[in-house]
């Protein structure tokens, strides 16, 4: 028994990768092609893809959206685990880290099920506000720009229906959220989030140690 959350050291982690990752083969594929890229730590981990799947598996997600593509590991994990019917609405802004996204969708069979939309993600999640797409979807993955995080949070609410689900992503920062010696504008927009969300009446919330630290927040 343990009254804190255990320290994942290389080798639990290690182990955590070779006992219990389930990553299908072309996850593994694109997230070593990534590892070569500039900006590769902008990947979130494959144990944390697995989770978010399970996520999506549990709220039988039929639409998502995705606020931050990169080169495609989440919206793949994300629409490899929809049931048939589901569709995400993937935001980005760079064509080029995109089209490796749309290569790998292509090759899982899952392009039909992701609308990419490469425009600034808070014009996108407008639009879809003034489309009449509100409270049309039941899951929510943040992981862009930080300073705008606060307004991806409140556009998703509007846009989830009662139930659904936002993930947030990078909410410990690599530590720094904890360190007041940090006050860049990312890192304060963050902490602002994560002390917004948990005085929140509008959700029930938990902070998942996964990763960079993922934020549930499931809208009531």
């Amino acid at each position: 028994m343990s009254t804190r959350t255990i320290q994942v050291t290389d080798a639990l982690h290690g182990y955590l990768l070779r006992e219990t990752l389930r990553e299908p083969e072309l996850l593994a594929r694109l997230r070593e092609e990534t590892a070569n890229m500039p900006n590769s730590n902008m990947q979130i981990s494959p144990e944390q893809g697995q989770f978010m799947r399970l996520l999506v598996e549990l709220g039988g997600v039929q639409r998502a959206l995705e606020i931050g593509v990169f080169t495609g590991y989440s919206s793949l994990s994300v629409a490899l685990a929809l049931p048939p019917g589901g569709r995400i609405v993937a935001c980005d802004v760079s064509q080029e880290y995109t089209s490796v996204a749309r290569r790998y969708w292509n090759e899982a069979g899952v392009a039909d099920r992701i609308e990419l939309r490469l425009a600034p993600a808070a014009e996108t999640l407008g639009r879809l506000v003034e489309e009449g797409a509100l409270e049309s979807f039941d899951f929510s993955f943040i992981d862009a720009d930080k300073r705008n995080y606060d307004i991806y949070y409140e556009r998703s609410l509007q846009l989830l229906g009662r139930g659904g689900l936002i993930a947030i992503d990078n909410a410990l920062w690599g530590g720094r959220v904890a360190d007041d010696s940090v006050q860049d504008e990312d890192t304060r927009a963050i902490r602002a989030l994560n002390a917004k969300i948990a005085s929140d009446a509008r959700v029930s919330m938990s902070m998942v140690p996964i990763g960079d630290g993922l934020l549930l927040a499931r809208k009531r």
